[in-house]
């Protein structure tokens, strides 16, 4: 019995034996999957590579659990996914599979958005992708898309002269008091953040996480400075507070 086999063999006992796991559905079954996607990347940006095999497995059950689940529904099996997958690779890879020569990176990736609209007969290049992704994510994905038929900036250079418009159209809106146009011009402005970030070959979901790490061990710094004491963070004075917080961007670097 090989590995995989072993894992089949554990749900499908599962599935038979614990009330728990016979209970669960596919829509049941969603957060988990979120949570263990989210568990991937943390286990990724630490780069704690123990912790990741863990992750990429409980990743692989759910992959195993809802394939088990089809199954019983009689919609297809896990070998099944295992077939439609590696029939995709093939299909999308022609420069390697067909030995077809001169290919780019940036070709492949034309190709394979061209390849993948044809497969699926989508009314619309921007269809397949899932209005659940986080915002910032789904608009790098919606740009990635637009520029796979070269409806792109020439250059990132090109993204800061519009950032540089998007931004005094929002602090033109913001010194109006226009609420509801600046909050348009706001999200203009995010959206063309991302685009440049693109642009020069950066993930920006992924800066705002490593953002928001930062800000946490800063954070953590000036509640350590004031001994973990509830009340003394809450009396600290803003002036106080900005102190630690200077102090703390010097010695975490």
């Amino acid at each position: 019995m090989t590995k995989i086999e072993q894992l089949l063999h554990i749900m499908s006992r599962l599935r038979r034996e614990c009330p728990w796991d016979a209970r669960q559905t596919h829509q049941s079954l969603k957060r988990y999957l979120l949570e263990e996607t989210y568990e991937v990347m943390d286990a990724i940006d630490s780069e704690a590579y123990d912790a990741l095999k863990y992750e990429l497995g409980d990743i692989l059950l759910q992959v195993v659990f809802h394939s088990a689940l089809a199954e019983e529904e009689g919609r297809f099996s896990f070998e099944d996914v295992v077939q439609a997958i590696s029939e995709k690779m093939i299909k999308r890879h022609p420069h390697v599979f067909k030995r077809q020569e001169g290919h780019t990176a940036e070709s492949v990736q034309k190709n394979w958005e061209k390849q993948k609209h044809k497969e699926e007969s989508r009314k619309s290049l921007l269809q397949g992708i899932p209005g659940a992704l986080p915002a910032l994510l789904r608009a790098q994905r919606l740009q990635e898309k637009a520029a796979a038929i070269g409806f792109d900036w020439p250059s990132a250079r090109d993204v800061k002269e519009k950032l540089r418009e998007e931004w005094l159209e929002f602090t033109d809106a913001a010194q109006q008091n226009a609420g509801e146009e600046e909050r348009r011009e706001l999200g203009d402005l995010l959206f063309t953040l991302v685009n440049y970030g693109r642009k020069r070959g950066w993930t920006v979901e992924e800066i705002l996480q490593e953002a928001n790490g930062k800000f946490i061990k800063r954070f953590n710094y000036i509640e350590q400075k004031l001994n973990h004491d509830p009340e003394k963070l809450h009396e600290a004075s803003l002036k106080e507070l900005d102190r630690l917080w200077e102090q703390a961007k010097k010695e975490l670097k």
